[in-house]
């Protein structure tokens, strides 16, 4: 296999540059804010094994693009509201990646810098799946 051009990490330190990044603090204040709209884009495994922010709105990584884009046959209501967006992932870096690529499309929105890895950490609410 020939060399990357770039790692991962450098990829994500690219869209980070480019993106806001909200701390863990910050969206644990706005958890209950009506204006803001807290998007969960890891896998459906993840959300089951370590919960999820209560209210947020599980959107697989895979589908975001389709999902915010009114010209797309996939395209969620939720995603056409005058709202903060703030998406995160476990660790952030799947989360800048979405919002860089989401801003090239012209859809505004923030990701939360450290993931859910400091939300519950940080004394942010997690709710879990029935029967956990």
């Amino acid at each position: 296999m020939s060399k990357l051009k770039k790692t991962a990490a450098q990829v994500v330190a690219d869209a980070r540059a480019r993106i806001d990044e909200v701390e863990t603090a910050d969206l644990i204040a706005l958890v209950d804010d009506p204006n803001t709209v807290i998007v969960d884009i890891r896998d459906v495994r993840e959300r089951e094994r370590t919960g999820y922010i209560p209210g947020s709105v599980h959107t697989p990584r895979g589908m975001v693009e389709f999902w915010i884009d009114p010209d797309s046959p996939y395209y969620k209501e939720v995603f056409g509201q005058d709202k903060r967006y703030v998406f995160h992932s476990a660790s952030g870096w799947r989360s800048a990646l979405t919002v860089a690529t989401l801003q090239e499309m012209g859809f505004e929105a923030a990701h939360l810098k450290e993931g859910f890895s400091t939300w519950e950490k940080q004394g942010g609410p997690v709710e879990k799946t029935k029967g956990d």
